[in-house]
């Protein structure tokens, strides 16, 4: 198995500010990228802005400013936001940034004497909120949008088209021979359903009508399209055709690096279609998958600006803490399906996960040590009876569990089996009875071996959920009496090697949430953005 491992998220488009949506993909993305760096991957985490476009230019106009100030403003939200939920990314791209603005350049000259691109005009349906044209029947008699819904306009202009008939079937034999290259595998059928099937038609990759883009040199008047520009980040921010190329010869040109595109199902087919002939057309690898995550969804339907219906993320974070909202999105909805957001469910997730299960464990168990032998976990003598043979084979078959299922990206199921592995230990506790064993001399060992089991099962926990719980697993640790060098993946998965460690008791991991009280706090700040929108 490959040792390197890359991953991104889309590039942003920065038309307003972000919302929880946003932080969904990118905290899933955090997660992959902090699970692999803790197991010893060489990782590469990526992010950014999509900057271009009439969109941005139409609403620079409106405010007043210059798209660039436009576009500067709005960045600082999302890098602002990132703060706030942790995010360890190692790169932030910025499709005006002029180190992407060359390779963008470098790469249409190369199409264009490959005769890759051709330049033609373009009749059709436009929306410009989702940077698209349709065809006639795909907007349907009442001129709308597919994918958002809204008015499309007819616009008629001159461009270049990339030949996307000339890959069809390389594309085609590539995902025969790669059946994973887009998880969930129905949205791969969807693309081939919808789009290759009828006639997949060449793409539009310069615009006229507008001059918010990468300027072509050898056309003057056509700017680069949105699609052509954006799906580039994710070499041009490696260092392709570039004087410093280290990066894109370490991850993208090994062929060994697992290269992970985490993407929302309303931009599959350009990641799943597109950009895979883009990469053929340029002789380069393919990405080993795009996973395309499914939507926050909430009562009245996907969470998005123009209905009002976004939650902001800061106050949510400085209310319950990064931890629990970043629990929340990676446990509550399950990666690659929709998912609700209900205030019900964020605040019962929180109280039975993390306040009953994590957060009882570790009081008790450091409760319990510091009761029965002074604070000092007791060393781990070998499993004494079946109640701790069962709980230490939990414990080993949670590790392989974990790294199977991170490794497939099945990320809510691995987090949901260190979970699992928590609720044993609580269960272990009553059948194990300490309190009982504490009363009876004889029994010193077995009291000493189920603590140091509870100890050693709670460090494997914290470890294993530490990509999620970025604070709150220091707490842990702290508890455990755990000094920063020890704090590592192969002494956690190791087992029963915490003998000697003083605990020292802190404050409840997770407080219990009074249920009412919360619900409502949520509810009125869902309720804000919709006064904002109505305004």
């Amino acid at each position: 198995m490959s040792k390197k491992f890359y991953v991104t998220t889309p590039i942003y488009y920065p038309s307003a500010s972000p919302h929880l949506g946003h932080a969904y993909c990118t905290t899933l993305a955090d997660v992959l990228a902090r699970g692999k760096r803790m197991r010893g991957f060489d990782t590469y985490f990526l992010t950014g802005l999509d900057e271009h476009g009439e969109k941005i230019q139409d609403n620079a106009k409106a405010k007043g400013v210059t798209p660039k100030e436009f576009v500067d403003e709005v960045a600082v939200k999302f890098t602002d936001l990132w703060k706030i939920m942790g995010i360890s990314y190692d790169h932030f791209i910025r499709t005006t940034d002029d180190y992407h603005v060359e390779t963008v350049k470098k790469i249409f000259s190369r199409f264009l004497k490959q005769d890759d691109v051709y330049l033609s005009s373009y009749t059709g349906w436009y929306c410009v909120h989702e940077e698209s044209y349709w065809t006639e029947t795909q907007v349907g008699p009442e001129h709308l949008c597919p994918e958002c819904g809204r008015p499309v306009e007819k616009k008629e202009e001159p461009a270049y088209f990339f030949r996307c008939g000339k890959f069809v079937d390389r594309l085609l034999k590539f995902y025969d021979e790669h059946p994973d290259f887009v998880i969930p595998e129905g949205r791969k059928t969807e693309m081939i359903n919808n789009f290759i099937k009828p006639g997949l038609t060449d793409l539009c990759v310069t615009r006229t009508t507008f001059d918010w883009g990468i300027p072509v040199e050898e056309a003057p008047g056509h700017v680069i399209y949105v699609w052509l520009d954006a799906l580039t980040n994710y070499i041009s921010a490696l260092g392709y055709l570039q004087q410093n190329d280290a990066l894109f010869k370490n991850f993208w040109e090994d062929p060994d690096t697992e290269i992970v595109h985490v993407i929302g199902a309303d931009i599959n087919r350009f990641h799943t279609i597109y950009w895979p002939m883009f990469l053929m057309a340029l002789s380069l690898r393919e990405p080993s998958h795009v996973f395309v995550h499914g939507l926050m969804m909430m009562k009245d339907g996907k969470m998005s600006k123009s209905k009002g219906n976004v939650i902001p993320v800061p106050p949510l974070v400085d209310h319950f803490g990064v931890d629990a909202i970043r629990y929340y999105l990676t446990r509550e909805i399950i990666f690659g399906q929709d998912g609700e957001f209900t205030p019900e469910q964020f605040v019962e997730r929180l109280n039975v996960d993390l306040a009953n299960n994590l957060g009882n464990l570790l009081n008790r168990t450091v409760s319990m040590i510091e009761k029965y032998f002074g604070g000092e976990i007791p060393a781990y003598e070998g499993d004494l009876n079946d109640l701790d043979k069962n709980l230490y084979e939990a414990a080993r078959e949670t590790v392989k569990n974990y790294e199977t299922l991170s490794d497939s990206l099945k990320v809510t199921e691995a987090y949901a089996a260190v979970m699992d592995l928590v609720s044993k230990a609580n269960k272990y506790i009553e059948e194990s009875a300490p309190w009982a064993l504490a009363k009876d001399p004889d029994k010193k060992p077995l009291l000493a071996s189920c603590m140091a089991h509870l100890a050693s099962v709670l460090f494997l926990a914290g470890e294993l959920l530490s990509p999620i719980l970025i604070t709150k697993s220091k707490e842990l640790f702290d508890q455990l009496g755990l000094d920063e060098d020890e704090r590592t993946y192969e002494k956690a998965v190791s087992l029963c090697s915490l003998g000697g460690h003083h605990v020292v008791k802190g404050s409840p991991l997770f407080p219990r949430l009074d249920a009412a009280k919360e619900i409502e706090f949520i509810k009125a700040l869902m309720a804000a953005p919709k006064e904002k929108a109505a305004a």
